[in-house]
């Protein structure tokens, strides 16, 4: 493999120059090297999938006079296909619901900047900021792609901006101190007590806690790696195993002693637990990192739900959650909420920003920042006391 300037791998194909580019280039089927520059790892590591597909499977297969649609469908079934499923769900929704009504019947070539800005300015009034975000994302990427194959000229984004705001980070919800406390003393009764307290002490996603499977727990280590999601698919009716979120969500966090104890409670419940049929199933997938198949086994999964013996879907747990939050007299949360909380009581102990980082599973440390991390009356009331201490020490020498 190929390295950058650093030492640090960039993956088959690809090295970083004297010079900053990074060089992507492979061999095609006729025997010749292609090879291309590019200012980023990410372009060059798109640039070199998506030439290598379009060369094992010729580039006969799209049209020169091809619509809007004719390419979105090939880009989404062929191109990024190996992206997490609730990506590649969103990407359609926005396609279909925005994007297409407006320019999905245009040949590709003739989409310009105006085109693009049309659809952003119909989502104006009736749509929010982060939905209006999505659609400028969707096709920013859509037709960066077909830029990079060499299918149009010009990107017909370029100038293109978004004006509508999206929701501010304090917008966002997470649990109080008093809160959290309140919602952990109702949930404690509940069924799915585990669940809960575990992504509080772990910040893990939804996803991440329902494809937890008893491999990934070293005990010895007291450790936990997270390498697969798990989800139902209501319109398929179906469940569907996956890889993380992105090659930043593969991760091996250790546990605190909380953590530990409730995966060890967890374990005392799954042994006497009803376990349904299902659970004889195994689930394939795509690993992310080395694009091989993997497996997830269902009877190894750590929680179940009770009553069916069988995983418990996504959205019955927000339901639950709305139960409880009216129990213990608190606003009501979704289950993001929680790793929302664990990021802030994280900073509120002092856990350094990069860490929590490589905790949660972020590619970038604003991420963690701008959207998990809110400042709350309690943080700054101890904030100003450290500094009044600090600063006491000063005037009493003077």
């Amino acid at each position: 493999m190929g390295k950058n300037l650093k030492g640090r791998e960039c993956g088959k194909g690809i090295y970083q120059r004297k010079d900053g580019f990074y060089s992507a280039r492979f061999v095609d089927s006729f025997g010749n090297r292609q090879e291309k520059y590019f200012s980023s790892l990410p372009q060059a590591r798109n640039w070199l999938e998506d030439a290598k597909y379009l060369d094992k499977h010729g580039s006969a297969v799209l049209p020169p006079d091809m619509t809007v649609d004719t390419w979105f469908n090939f880009w989404i079934e062929n191109i990024i296909c190996d992206l997490a499923p609730n990506t590649k769900r969103n990407y359609r929704e926005r396609y279909n619901q925005n994007i297409k009504p407006v320019i999905g019947g245009m040949h590709l070539s003739d989409v310009k900047p105006l085109h693009c800005k049309m659809v952003l300015n119909r989502m104006e009034s009736s749509y929010a900021g982060a939905t209006v975000r999505q659609t400028y994302i969707t096709m920013g990427t859509m037709f960066k792609s077909a830029l990079m194959n060499e299918m149009i000229p010009k990107h017909p984004m370029d100038g293109v901006r978004y004006t509508k705001p999206i929701k501010p980070a304090n917008d966002i919800h997470f649990l109080t101190v008093d809160e959290q406390q309140r919602f952990l003393a109702v949930a404690k009764r509940s069924h799915n007590y585990h669940q809960y307290a575990l992504i509080l002490e772990t910040g893990l996603r939804t996803g991440e806690m329902i494809g937890l499977t008893w491999d990934a727990i070293d005990w010895e280590k007291r450790t936990l790696t997270i390498n697969k999601t798990l989800e139902y698919r209501h319109k398929q009716k179906e469940w569907r195993a996956g890889p993380p979120k992105t090659l930043h969500s593969y991760r091996t966090i250790p546990l605190t002693n909380r953590a530990y104890e409730i995966l060890k409670e967890a374990r005392q419940k799954w042994e006497l637990g009803k376990k349904s049929e299902m659970l004889l199933n195994t689930l394939l997938y795509t690993d992310r990192r080395t694009g091989e198949q993997a497996s997830l086994y269902l009877a190894d999964l750590v929680f179940i739900n009770y009553r069916t013996g069988e995983p418990a879907k996504n959205s019955s747990y927000d339901t639950h959650l709305y139960k409880l939050c009216d129990e213990a007299g608190i606003p009501r949360f979704s289950m993001h909420a929680l790793r929302h909380t664990y990021a802030t009581r994280a900073v509120e102990a002092g856990v350094p920003p990069k860490v929590l980082q490589k905790m949660l599973g972020h590619a970038s440390l604003s991420t963690t920042m701008d959207r998990y991390v809110h400042v709350t009356d309690d943080s700054m009331s101890n904030a100003a006391a450290l500094f009044e201490a600090g600063t006491a020490r000063i005037s009493n020498n003077l």
